[in-house]
């Protein structure tokens, strides 16, 4: 459903990238709407503590489209994938 891509950098902040092409979601609203979505999930994500998350340079790509159904499952994947990436570059 999702690529996510994270390199550490030498700011003291995190950044976030979203993809989400025209060729996923034709319509702007709906493009927007997933962007919200895994905005916050990477907000919520952020303020844990886990200090290696503020230090990296998070890209995620939506590689196909999204439904109403399938958001919490979207949300969940986001959170698990960067915990998982966490790990592996921490």
């Amino acid at each position: 459903m999702i690529q996510i891509y994270a390199k550490p950098n030498d700011l003291g902040c995190a950044r976030l990238g979203l993809i989400v092409s025209k060729k996923i979601e034709r319509h702007a609203v709906k493009r927007n709407w997933i962007k919200r979505l895994l905005r916050e999930a990477f907000r919520k994500n952020r303020h844990d503590d886990h200090e290696q998350l503020r230090k990296m340079d998070w890209v995620i790509r939506v590689k196909r489209p999204i439904t109403k159904n399938e958001s919490m499952q979207l949300v969940t994947e986001t959170k698990l994938l960067m915990f998982e990436l966490q790990r592996c570059l921490g």
